[in-house]
Order: C-alpha cells, then structure tokens, then sequence
C-alpha cells in the first residue's frame, strides 16, 4: 500500500533531498493519517456513547487529536518548503521540529485530560453504596476496536517507513503515536472482554486510567527526542564519517580538525572544518583543491561547507620526531587523545611546544590534569620542552 500510495501522488519519489518532494511527502502521509484517524475516532466514539464504555470514548478522543496533530504536520510540511528568505536565510526546515514539539505537548495534555477525567470516574464507582452496572459490549465494539488496531498498525509501519527514507523527526513522532495507540487499544478490547466476563463495572475506568499514562509516556518521550533536535546536538556518525572519507580522498589534505556540522532541518546541514595542509606547497594549488571538496561536499552530501587551511611543516625532521614523540606521550595518558595545529618555536634555553588537544567528553581527566600530565611528560626529556596547548572537547 505504501509503494503504491509512493507511485500514485510522488514524483521523483527518490530524489528525498529536494525539498518539494519531501513536501509532497509530508503532505501525502498527513491526509491520509488525517482521514484515518478521523473514520477511527468517529467509530470509537459512536460505539463509546451507544454502550456507555468510558475507555472506548476515551480512546477515540486520543484518536481525534492524533487527527490534529497531523494537521499540524501538513502545516509544518508546508511551510518547510519554503525557499530561504532575508529573515531566515538557512531555509524553514526546521520547522518541523517546532511540529514535533507541538505534537508532543498535544499527546501530553490528551493523556492528562484522559487520566483525569477517568480517575474522577473510578473513585466515583469506588465511593458509590448503589450497584454499578457493567457497561454492555456487542460484537459491534470488538468488531470497531479490532479494525482499530489493524489500522493503527498500518499508519505506524507507514510513518516510519517514510520516515527513514526522508529523515522526518514529525514522521517519527506520528509513528510512535501510532504504536501507542495501537497498544492502547488493544487495552481496552481486553478490558471490555474481562469486564463483560467479570462483572467488574470499574476496570473501564482503570483501563482508560492505564491508556492515559501510555500516552503521557509517549508525549514525554516524543518532547524529548525533539528537545534534543531543537538545542542542538552531535551530527550523525554516518554523517561524520562521509565527510571524513571525501577529504581523505584528497592526498594533500594532511588531516582534519574542529569538524562542527550544524542542523537546520532535514537536508540541511552547514559545516566548518580545518583541513591541515603542506605549508611548502603552493598555496593555489591548495586553494583549488580546498575548494572542489567544498563542491563535492554540497554536491554529493547536500552539506554546505567551509574549510579553514591549516598549514603544518612537514618536511623539517626535528619537528616530525617532535610531533611523532608527543603523540606517543598523548596516547600513553589517554588513547583517545589526538592533537592538531602542531608548531614548534626553538629558543636559547628551551623549546615551545604548541598544540590543540581533541579529547572526547567520555574523558574522565579534567582539561587541567591533561595539561599537568603532558607538562609531567615533556619534562621527563632531554632537553627543556614546555607545552603551549589548548584542549578541545569534542
């Protein structure tokens, strides 16, 4: 259904990184989850008022703003399309996280509407002296809740596979919804199964109490997926090691540093980096090569890019053994310790030693002990050496 839902309204279904095309995406799964959720909430409600099930009505109004919270996703799509302006000259991607967190905060205050409401309602037929009955269910209700969870499954398997082939934080969120609706469902067709068996006029209210904090759950785990999105964080490995391996590519580039990659939505990335290069070599030459891996990286991994040239000597072999030494002494403190920008600067009565430190934050040492045991280990050499060095967290 999805390839052919893909074929019927997508063009250049592949091509994800083109923003009209993951428009035409976004649009395409939200009709549909709109009319779906809208067909199921209506069932659930229907049947819900018909036989007197709180659980079953409470379950169709989570379906009703999951039907809200996919317009808010073909809105955010929409505007996501937009060509970058003078007031956001980076493009409107990142709209979509400001969805997300929409949907995410929707999902919560359902869920707390849902708790409350059937909470009232439990303590209620706890504190009533007079016998409650068992709200009646037919094979009309197992009927609407199975479809119920058939069709949920399907807008879950939809959405994450559109998802992962557009990278859509939004998508991801309806999909994770979508589970939990699934599951939630499935709660209350086997209340309504239990209770009618039982005789327990309560376990509706329970059940309904029980759905509302899975859906809580799920608001709270959707806001901080997109938390995360919103602040900022580390780029993707995959996304680091393409960059990487196109440098590496090129033998001038001598190594690689200070990679900061910036997300502004979806196929949206900005990058810096410093390339270390032969600084005897001519600097047109290199400046040529710096700018075609400037080209192939918009080109080929939709990154738009700045590359800083970071000169080194490299054919001065009193500062190779020097930087080759050092190395072996960052590595002996920490493996995971690795330098650039290394110069040496001799004087009369010593030598200055100057270097960045990248050390990973899983570093225990603090950037103070890192520089006292380097200083510890340039002093146990012939010689005077001292460390001028500045630590990179990363």
């Amino acid at each position: 259904m999805t390839t052919l839902l893909t074929k019927l309204f997508i063009k250049n279904p592949d091509a994800v990184s083109d923003v009209r095309v993951r428009s035409a995406y976004g649009t395409m799964v939200s009709i549909v989850c709109i009319v779906l959720n809208l067909l199921v909430a209506a069932g659930k409600i229907a049947v819900g008022a018909l036989f007197g099930a709180i659980s079953i009505m409470a379950d169709g109004m989570n379906n009703l703003s999951d039907a809200g919270s996919s317009l808010v996703s073909l809105i955010s799509f929409r505007m996501a399309a937009k060509p970058a302006d003078r007031e956001h000259p980076f493009g409107h991607a990142r709209i979509e996280y400001v969805a997300s967190l929409l949907v995410s905060v929707i999902i919560i205050l359902v869920g707390w509407t849902l708790f409350r409401d059937s909470l009232e309602t439990l303590i209620a037929l706890l504190q009533s002296t007079e016998p409650a009955e068992v709200a009646s269910a037919t094979w009309l209700t197992y009927a609407v809740l199975g479809v119920s969870i058939a069709v949920k499954l399907w807008m879950f398997f939809f959405n994450s596979k559109i998802a992962k082939k557009i990278d859509s934080s939004v998508m991801r969120a309806t999909a994770t919804d979508c589970i939990s609706d699934a599951g939630a469902t499935l709660g209350v067709l086997a209340a309504q199964i239990v209770a009618a068996y039982l005789g327990w006029p309560w376990l509706d209210s329970a059940v309904g109490i029980g759905i509302s904090v899975l859906i809580i759950i799920a608001g709270i785990r959707v806001l901080g997926e997109t938390k995360n999105s919103i602040l900022g964080e580390a780029p993707a490995d995959d996304v680091v090691e393409s960059i990487k391996a196109l440098v590496d590519e090129y033998p001038e580039a001598l190594g690689i540093h200070d990679m900061m990659v910036h997300s502004y939505g979806p196929g949206h990335h900005i990058a810096s980096l410093h390339v270390e290069v032969d600084g005897s070599a001519d600097v047109f030459h290199t400046h040529d090569v710096i700018d075609n891996i400037e080209k192939r990286l918009h080109e080929e991994l939709g990154i738009i890019a700045t590359i800083h040239m970071d000169p080194i000597v490299t054919n001065d072999e009193t500062v190779n053994a020097l930087r080759e030494r050092t190395s072996m002494l960052l590595c002996s403190i920490d493996e995971r310790l690795s330098m650039h920008d290394f110069r040496v600067v001799s004087g009369p009565s010593h030598t200055n030693l100057i270097f960045d430190i990248e050390a990973p934050f899983e570093c225990k040492l603090s950037d103070a002990e890192i520089k006292q045991k380097v200083a510890a280990g340039l002093a146990s050499w012939e010689g005077t050496h001292f460390a001028v060095l500045t630590v990179d967290r990363q």
